[in-house]
């Protein structure tokens, strides 16, 4: 790291750095606290961090969240478009912050970075990360390094994997799931928004064979801001508002994302049923999800199942039965929220569960991943309440 002389002690492989944050309890994601002692000016026990692809709205979510981390300050960010403008001139609700302004990749200094989130267009993403220093830490926010097949992903982006030995490098960034693998990785693939709202529910029931891999039926909806900032006739205001239309029909990019997951889970080929939708809100995402259960399990089986799964994790939390999870509950945070419900149908239940496409579907499960693989507590620099209403 940046000329830094780090002191440290070590708890669970997760290090604690001497004399940083102010005295308070910081939870580590599997229900312990500690309290760490009093602070000093945290300049010098900065990580310097790269935002490539600034100006986006992840990358935008990132910048937001690094404003108040006690360790990383960004020190490089890039915007091929807006070359040379300041972040407050693109985003006049960061003014506030002391920022570098932006310049094209290919001029970026990658010299005093330690860290680098790499918030770049699909297809883009692969070759500048090839360039970048072997030193630097990379959480990639984008689908290049996802799945674990670049035949697959070939089919899937059209495109030939430019890189496939990074791609063999690259640990799936679903933190709840693949903490141990994400602390000691150096190139994270952070997951896509839907593959995270649905594979947290589903994952630990298919480990636990309680629901059958037949016969998943997904139904999500998304805000539009999960459709990136770029301008788009289909991304109007006048295409958008009073209205909800499906998109990426039996042909979604992020089906096999999903099914290389549920298949890993379940050591058996899952199979989905997945249909998208565009919902007229800023950021948001629900996913309803139908499921067959395995003989003799019930709903309550299913509920207990999840509740011991996520016990003591911070980000995923399991609402009171009965409670239908809302958008509203999760917005501007980090937080996974979801229920089961006993479907009409027997033997079949619904799981809803919700997420901000923009935090726990992008930027903020990035930034809960780049701390663990820099060695800081996960929720370190995120909110800990969403916004309400």
């Amino acid at each position: 790291m940046s000329s830094l002389a780090f002191s440290s002690v070590s708890l669970d492989g997760r290090c604690i750095w001497k004399n940083e944050v102010k005295r308070s309890e910081l939870s580590w994601g599997y229900g312990r606290k500690m309290s760490v002692g009093a602070s000093k000016t945290n300049s010098q026990y900065s990580v310097n961090i790269g935002v490539l692809g600034a100006s986006g709205y992840t990358g935008s979510e990132i910048v937001r969240l690094l404003a108040d981390h006690p360790h990383f300050r960004i020190t490089v960010m890039t915007a091929d478009r807006k070359a040379g403008q300041s972040m407050s001139s693109v985003f006049p609700h960061l003014i506030k912050q002391d920022l570098p302004d932006m310049v094209a990749v290919k001029d970026a200094d990658f010299s005093n970075v330690d860290a680098v989130f790499c918030c770049l267009p699909h297809g883009t993403t692969q070759e500048i990360i090839k360039g970048l220093p072997k030193n630097l830490k990379i959480v990639d926010l984008s689908a290049d390094f996802r799945l674990r097949n670049i035949d697959e992903y070939q089919e899937w982006y059209g495109q030939p994997h430019s890189a496939p030995d990074l791609q063999k490098e690259a640990v799936y960034g679903l933190t709840e799931v693949y903490r141990k693998e994400i602390q000691n990785a150096r190139l994270v693939a952070n997951p896509g928004c839907y593959p995270t709202s649905i594979q947290l529910p589903l994952i630990p029931l298919m480990k636990a064979n309680l629901i059958e891999l037949r016969n998943i039926i997904i139904d999500a909806k998304s805000g539009v801001s999960g459709a990136g900032r770029g301008a788009k006739e289909a991304n109007l205001y006048t295409e958008i508002a009073e209205g909800f239309y499906s998109y990426g029909v039996t042909r979604h990019r992020h089906v096999p994302e999903i099914e290389q997951g549920l298949s890993e889970a379940s050591k058996s080929k899952v199979t989905v049923s997945f249909t998208p939708s565009l919902s007229p809100m800023k950021r948001g995402m629900q996913s309803n999800i139908y499921v067959e259960m395995a003989p003799g399990v019930t709903v309550d089986d299913l509920r207990q199942k999840l509740s011991i799964s996520y016990k003591g994790e911070e980000f995923v939390g399991l609402l009171e039965k009965g409670i239908a999870p809302k958008t509203q509950h999760v917005q501007a945070s980090n937080y996974c929220f979801m229920n089961v419900f006993e479907d009409r149908i027997s033997g079949r239940a619904i799981i809803i569960s919700v997420i901000d496409n923009l935090m726990k579907g992008a930027s903020g499960q990035a930034l809960q991943n780049l701390n663990l693989m820099m060695g800081f507590p996960e929720n370190t620099g995120i909110p800990r309440a969403p916004v309400f209403p």
